[in-house]
């Protein structure tokens, strides 16, 4: 019987592919905020910017605060992108690849249910070795991930 991949594992896989080329460092937002970055580096006014864009000046300087203090809207930062001739580009970049993240989850999640486990079990002189420990978080570990990943996240 052929093996089927699980289409939240095909989405994983390729989610991690899209993102995996993204230099997130070259991509980090300057201090004073994308707008004003480009806007002085087009040498344009806030006066000229708010024109391109159909906004009063002192709305348009709100844009620009409001990006370096992360509270300006997607829709309106996409606004003042367009009348600065840019487009906006937007990603949630994972730390890790998402097939880690979720890995390292079920790590945690076995280790915790292992940890109340092998805590009765030394009550009873009965502990496990380091060895075995491990051995037994991991295959708990691929476990969890096989059953219900989903369950992972229930007390994060």
């Amino acid at each position: 019987m052929a093996h089927r991949m699980d289409p939240t594992a095909l989405a994983r896989k390729q989610i991690d592919r899209r993102l995996k080329t993204v230099d997130v460092q070259a991509l980090a937002r300057p201090t004073h905020g994308w707008l004003r970055a480009i806007r002085n580096a087009l040498d344009m006014s806030t006066r000229q910017a708010a024109h391109r864009m159909g906004v009063s000046q002192p709305t348009y300087a709100r844009f620009e605060k409001g990006e370096a203090e992360n509270s300006i809207t997607l829709a309106s930062l996409r606004s003042a992108a367009e009348a600065l001739d840019c487009t906006l580009v937007y990603a949630i970049v994972p730390n890790k690849s998402l097939d880690s993240t979720l890995r390292d989850r079920a790590r945690v999640v076995a280790q915790k249910q292992l940890d109340r486990v092998h805590h009765t079990m030394r009550l009873e002189d009965q502990a496990m070795g380091e060895g075995e420990l491990a051995a037994e978080r991991e295959r708990l570990a691929e476990e969890l991930l096989r059953t219900d990943p989903r369950r992972l996240w229930d007390d994060a």
